[in-house]
C-alpha cells in the first residue's frame, strides 16, 4: 500500500531492526532521487516526507530525498489518460515491433519536458525516429562504407590519454593541427558532453536529449555534408618511388594509400572519434543502437587489434564521456554558428523564389547586423558560396538597394501596454519611414513616436519588421543580418542547373542498380538535340561526378533506359557497370 511505501528509504534496509542496517542506512539516506507521476504529489511524495519527519526529526535536511522527479501522464491518442478499462492505447510490443524500443524511449526523452502530459501518437514516434536515429544511422553507414573502401585503420594510440594529448601515429594528427571543420566538430562534441553532463547531473533528461539531438543535426547536416568531398576524393596515385604498385582490377591504376592524403585521413579520424563518443553519450537514452554503434566501431582494424583488455566489451560498461576543455573553442563555435545561420537564410531566400538548390545562381549579398564580423567572414566566402550554390558572395553595407521594409504593430505586446492607443500606434507605424525606423530600433533598441500629442516609446517586441525583396532579388532576414540572392538566370547558369539535375538522376540510377560506390560505368543519354549539346559541353563534369568512363548518346537494345523529366526535357538515361 502507498502508506507503507512511504517508509521505503529506511524499511528497505530493515532499519533499525536488522543487525548492521544502521551503517547502510546512514550511507544511503537520503535517496539521491525519487520519481513518480504528478498524481503522487499528495501520496508517495508527501508520504515519504511526512514519515521521515516523524521518525527522524533529528536528521538534517534534505530528507528523505535530494531530488524529486515529477512525471506527467501518458495520454492515449484520444487525449484521455491511458486506461485498461477503455483500452485507448497500443501494446508496447506493437511499438517495439513497428519502430523499435529505442524509438519509443527517445520519443519520451526528447519530445517535451517529463512533467508535462504526453499524448501517444505513432506519427510523433516516427518523426523522433527519423530526426535522430535514422539520421545518425545514415552517418554511421556513410562512415562505414567509405572507411571500408579506403581501408581505414584506427591509429594505435593510448586509450586512456585524452585526444588532445595523443601522440601522432600513422596517418594521425592531433586535433589542434587538423582543419577548421574538424576542430569545430570536436569542439562541438565536447561542448555537448559538458552540457549533457550538467543536465544529467541535475536529473534533467529533456535538455540533455535536446542537446544531443542538436549535435547530431550539426554532425549530419554540416560536418558530414561539408566533408563529403574529403571522404570521396580519390587517393592520389602512387607515383613516387617506393610506393605500392597497382592492385589487380584497381579502377585508379594504383593501390589506395590513404595516409598520403592527410586531410582525408584527418576526416576519418575525426568522424571515428566523434561516433565512438556518441555511442557512449546516447547509451542511457537509446541503449540498443548505442551498443550496435559501439560494437561496429570498436571492431574496426586497429581498434580491435589494440586488445579487448584496454576497451570495455560493451558500451554500457564504459564511463560516461568527460569534456576535454582544451578542445573547446568558443570563438570558433560562435563564428561557425553565424556562418550556418547565414547559409540557412540564403536557403530560405532561394526557397522563397522557388529556385532549386541544384540550380546555380550568380550572386548572394550579405548585409551583416554587426559589421565587425565581415573581416573573418570573408575567409568563409567560398564555403558560403558552395553551400548556397552561387558563383560569388559579396558583403554590402545597406539592404535598401535590395529590399524594402514594412512595420507592423505587435498587438499582443502593445495592447496590454497602451490600451486604446494601440490602433493609432499601428496606423502611425504604417506611415513612417520603415527603413529609418528599423535602423533606429537596431541601434538603440527603442523607437519613439508621438501619438495624439502623447510621447510613446516602443521596443523591439512591440514592432514586427517585414522585408520584401525588390524585383530580381529574394531575401531572408535573421539575427545575423539579411541575405539576398540574385534570382536572374543566364543561359550558362541554366545549363549548369540542367547538368546538375541530370547528375542527380544518374546517381539515383546507380543506387537503384545497387552499384558499389567505386564502380565505374558507361552512361547512356537519349534526348533532344539541345540537351545532348549541353551534356557534350559538360561531359567532363558528368563523367567525374558519376564515375562514368564515357557518355554515349546511343544505346543498344540490351541497355535498360529509364524515362526522366529534366527541366522540361524528356530524357532517357541508362547505364552499364564495368566489372
Amino acid at each position: 500500500c502507498w502508506w507503507d511505501a512511504g517508509s521505503m528509504p529506511f524499511a528497505q534496509w530493515g532499519y533499525p531492526h536488522v543487525d548492521g542496517s544502521a551503517a547502510i542506512f546512514e550511507q544511503r539516506f537520503p535517496a539521491d532521487f525519487i520519481s513518480e507521476a504528478i498524481d503522487q504529489t499528495r501520496g508517495w511524495f508527501y508520504g515519504l516526507l511526512a514519515i521521515s519527519t516523524m521518525m527522524f526529526d533529528k536528521v538534517k535536511y534534505p530528507r528523505p530525498y535530494r531530488a524529486c522527479i515529477v512525471l506527467g501522464h501518458m495520454m492515449g491518442e484520444d487525449g484521455l489518460k491511458m486506461s485498461k478499462r477503455t483500452k485507448n492505447y497500443k501494446e508496447p510490443s506493437y511499438v517495439f515491433d513497428r519502430f523499435g524500443a529505442d524509438a519509443m524511449r527517445w520519443y519520451f526523452f526528447s519530445a517535451q519536458a517529463p512533467w508535462t502530459n504526453t499524448r501517444f501518437e505513432e506519427d510523433n514516434i516516427r518523426d523522433a525516429q527519423r530526426e535522430f536515429l535514422v539520421r545518425l544511422y545514415n552517418v554511421l553507414s556513410f562512415f562505414t562504407i567509405y572507411a571500408n573502401i579506403d581501408g581505414f585503420t584506427v591509429a594505435p594510440v593510448s586509450t586512456v590519454a585524452p585526444v588532445s594529448n595523443r601522440c601522432e601515429g600513422t596517418g594521425y594528427k592531433p586535433v589542434p593541427q587538423r582543419s577548421e571543420l574538424d576542430r569545430w566538430i570536436i569542439s562541438e562534441l565536447h561542448r555537448t558532453i559538458r552540457s549533457m553532463r550538467d543536465s544529467l547531473d541535475r536529473f534533467e533528461n529533456y535538455p540533455a536529449a535536446c542537446k544531443l539531438n542538436e549535435f547530431v543535426d550539426g554532425l549530419s547536416n554540416w560536418y558530414v555534408r561539408r566533408s563529403r568531398d574529403r571522404f570521396w576524393r580519390p587517393v592520389e596515385a602512387a607515383k613516387r618511388e617506393g610506393e605500392a604498385p597497382a592492385e589487380p582490377g584497381s579502377t585508379t591504376g594504383y593501390k589506395p594509400v590513404p595516409q598520403q592524403d592527410q586531410d582525408k585521413w584527418d576526416a576519418y579520424n575525426t568522424l571515428y572519434e566523434v561516433l565512438v563518443s556518441l555511442s557512449k553519450m546516447m547509451a542511457p537514452f537509446t541503449p540498443f543502437f548505442a551498443e550496435t554503434m559501439y560494437q561496429n566501431l570498436t571492431g574496426i582494424k586497429g581498434a580491435r587489434e589494440q586488445g579487448v583488455e584496454h576497451r570495455p566489451i560493451s558500451v554500457h560498461l564504459c564511463d560516461y564521456p568527460t569534456a576535454d576543455e582544451a578542445l573547446i573553442d568558443e570563438q570558433l563555435a560562435a563564428e561557425m554558428a553565424i556562418v550556418r545561420e547565414l547559409v540557412s537564410l540564403g536557403r530560405s531566400a532561394r526557397t522563397a523564389a522557388k529556385l532549386k538548390v541544384r540550380q546555380p545562381l550568380a550572386l548572394v549579398e550579405v548585409i551583416l547586423a554587426r559589421r565587425e564580423h565581415e573581416s573573418w567572414l570573408r575567409s568563409h566566402a567560398v564555403l558560403i558560396a558552395e553551400e548556397l550554390n552561387v558563383k560569388s558572395v559579396e558583403f554590402a553595407t545597406e539592404a535598401d538597394h535590395y529590399v524594402s521594409y514594412q512595420l507592423k504593430a505587435n498587438f499582443q505586446s502593445i495592447g496590454p501596454k497602451f490600451g486604446k492607443l494601440a490602433p493609432k500606434i499601428a496606423k502611425q507605424l504604417g506611415m513612417i519611414d520603415a527603413s529609418a525606423a528599423r535602423s533606429t530600433l537596431s541601434a538603440s533598441g527603442a523607437l519613439s513616436l508621438d501619438v495624439d500629442g502623447q510621447p510613446i516609446e516602443l521596443d523591439a517586441a512591440d514592432v514586427q519588421i517585414r522585408l520584401e525583396a525588390k524585383p530580381g532579388w529574394s531575401a531572408a532576414q535573421g539575427r545575423s543580418g539579411v541575405v539576398v540572392v540574385k534570382t536572374e538566370l543566364t543561359g550558362e547558369l541554366i545549363e549548369e542547373g540542367l547538368i546538375r539535375e541530370l547528375i542527380h538522376h544518374v546517381q539515383g540510377l546507380r543506387k537503384e542498380h545497387e552499384l558499389a560506390y567505386e564502380t565505374r560505368i558507361t552512361l547512356y543519354v537519349s534526348g533532344p538535340s539541345e540537351l545532348a549539346a549541353v551534356v557534350r559541353k559538360h561531359a567532363e563534369t558528368v563523367q567525374s561526378e558519376c564515375l562514368a568512363e564515357q557518355v554515349l548518346f546511343e544505346a543498344g537494345a540490351e541497355v535498360n533506359m529509364r524515362d526522366f523529366k529534366i527541366e522540361n526535357h524528356d530524357v532517357k538515361l541508362g547505364l552499364a557497370a564495368h566489372v
